[in-house]
């Protein structure tokens, strides 16, 4: 089933609800309406934050993630062990957990070092997504520089690289070519997972929803419109992530 086919389908669905009077209450989003079309602009609203919270989260976990894999390829033990203390318990922490302990502990941390850090939703949001999804972001990088040909570093010593140019001008931009696809899924992840910024209060797509449910007493009108928010969102990534792998020549059939 293609992503037309599924877009279609749901169109149906809400307009073919919409018509209906007898146990749904498509109303609460009929854009036809004054109360429909405030609530749908209500909810939408929402989508700015949740894509400035996934941007900047991406962003971080990009960069953070590269640091935490660079000392995974030393041939020095300890170094290769700070990595892998770090990905491990990142990984075995649920999101939700670490959102309340970044939320209300790490102001508490910082409190008992003299340190005054207000910590607001929306920064512990995009701190909390950052640092989850750096361990899993540092493996894809692992993984990608480890698939470079040795060859390929050995030649950039030959020629007089350092380590950190090697890695600049040689590893890196092929090794971002065959990264790509998994890094666009693991920010399609943050999309996603930033839902869990609801419950710290965060106005996002999610925390909206629930305020129209508690208003409106209408949750699966309300949570089906939530849910095709996601998916176009999702599908508008998923697409402009292909283009770019046409561009980079990520894409072999290109």
């Amino acid at each position: 089933m293609t992503y037309k086919t599924i877009l279609t389908l749901t169109c149906l669905m809400l307009v073919s609800g919409c018509s209906s009077s007898a146990t749904w209450g498509w109303y609460v989003i009929d854009p036809t309406t004054p109360t429909g079309w405030t609530n749908i602009k209500f909810l939408v609203s929402g989508m700015g934050d949740t894509i400035l919270i996934s941007v900047i989260a991406a962003v971080i976990s990009i960069v953070l993630g590269l640091l935490v894999a660079l000392p995974g390829l030393s041939e020095r033990r300890g170094w290769r062990l700070v990595n892998r203390v770090y990905v491990e318990f990142i990984r075995a922490i649920p999101l939700l957990p670490m959102l309340f302990w970044v939320f209300y502990g790490l102001p508490i941390v910082f409190k008992s070092m003299g340190i005054s850090v207000p910590i607001d939703p929306f920064w512990g949001a995009i701190i909390t997504l950052a640092l989850s999804d750096s361990a899993f972001t540092a493996e894809i990088y692992r993984a990608g520089i480890q698939s470079i040909a040795k060859g390929q570093r050995e030649a950039a010593q030959t020629i007089g690289l350092t380590y950190a140019q090697s890695m600049r001008y040689v590893i890196l931009p092929q090794a971002i070519r065959r990264i790509l696809p998994p890094l666009a899924n693991q920010f399609i992840y943050i999309v996603k997972m930033s839902a869990f910024a609801s419950v710290i209060g965060m106005q996002e797509l999610t925390r909206r929803a629930n305020e129209l449910v508690v208003t409106e007493y209408r949750p699966l009108e309300i949570y089906t419109l939530l849910i095709v928010e996601y998916l176009i969102l999702v599908l508008i990534i998923s697409a402009g992530v292909r283009w770019l792998e046409r561009r980079m020549g990520s894409d072999e059939r290109a």
